[in-house]
């Protein structure tokens, strides 16, 4: 009998991209495979489940597919976290640090109403600096995050800590060591 498949399983490692030294944790494999995404999806949504939740907020780009996926399985709508430019109607934006300057996100100015209870979710948590800046988007127009999901986080890059003492939860399915 073969062993189930983990979603770390369904990931792959991609050694020297974008940069000489990175290891690129690879999740359009997962998303690929119809039991590895199904896997991923119940799994991100799991702790969520009897929870009020009224919205899910995705972070570009992976984060729109794992987020609409998660979002449908709740019954729930899903708002875009997107790049600078991207987005039709009116938006409020975020900057956030990269390794050499600085990224924007927005959000449309209407995409939640103060009070509603959200739950942001990305493929993968690294440093930490998009997701605090897609928190800060749905903080500012009165929502609350609920909790952060990822598939993969990155320990050594520190996001996680970052989140937390932000006073957030972090779930996240699989963890990778290195860079």
């Amino acid at each position: 009998m073969t062993p189930q498949k983990t979603v770390q399983d369904y990931i792959r490692t991609i050694p020297d991209f974008p940069h000489e030294g990175i290891l690129f944790r690879d999740v359009t494999t997962l998303l690929a495979d119809p039991r590895g995404f199904r896997l991923a999806v119940d799994q991100l949504l799991a702790p969520y489940v009897g929870q009020k939740i009224d919205k899910v907020a995705g972070l570009e780009a992976r984060g729109f597919i794992l987020g609409g996926a998660v979002a449908h399985q709740l019954g729930k709508g899903f708002v875009p976290i997107r790049k600078k430019g991207k987005l039709p109607a009116a938006t409020i934006s975020e900057d956030y640090a990269l390794e050499y300057g600085t990224a924007t996100v927005e959000i449309h100015d209407d995409a939640f109403e103060a009070g509603e209870r959200v739950l942001l979710v990305d493929d993968l948590l690294a440093t930490g600096g998009t997701a605090r800046a897609g928190i800060h988007l749905i903080e500012r127009l009165g929502a609350q995050v609920t909790g952060c999901a990822f598939v993969v986080d990155l320990p050594e890059l520190g996001g996680r800590a970052k989140l937390e003492e932000m006073g957030q939860s972090v779930h996240a399915l699989c963890q990778f060591d290195g860079l």
